[in-house]
């Protein structure tokens, strides 16, 4: 059974057991922050540096631009729960599972991906044809 089978087998139910089902908790084990959109070089040389520390990652996706930090959330208990379930923070209220790392890697949906400083700057030097000059 394939997990398109799974989700039309179960309907609304299927978004409200996926969390008791996760195995990894991979949502909370980053975090992201809009940022401006990069457009002169300056700005892209600052990502470049950003990119360049361990656990950082920028994508792009229709919404905007965003920094994605691998952070693993403190309240995250060894079975995947939720440490402080009933005083978590709005955002964590917020999330929404109805399509989340559980259904597909996150990277699937981003229009651009940059997981390391290499391909970031061939992004850049794809970019700006005078890159480095």
């Amino acid at each position: 059974m394939t997990l398109e089978d799974i989700r039309v087998e179960m309907g609304e139910d299927y978004a409200a057991s996926k969390c008791q089902r996760c195995t990894n908790s991979k949502c909370c084990t980053y975090i992201t922050q809009a940022i401006d959109t990069p457009r002169a070089k300056s700005d892209f040389d600052h990502l470049l540096w950003q990119v360049s520390h361990a656990g950082v990652q920028i994508y792009k996706e229709k919404a905007g631009w965003y920094l994605l930090v691998e952070t693993r959330c403190t309240h995250l208990q060894p079975d995947g729960g939720c440490g402080i379930y009933d005083q978590r923070p709005q955002v964590c209220r917020e999330y929404s599972n109805d399509f989340c790392e559980f259904d597909a890697p996150a990277e699937e949906g981003f229009e651009l991906y940059f997981n390391d400083h290499a391909s970031l700057l061939a992004y850049c030097r794809k970019r700006f044809k005078r890159w480095g000059a």
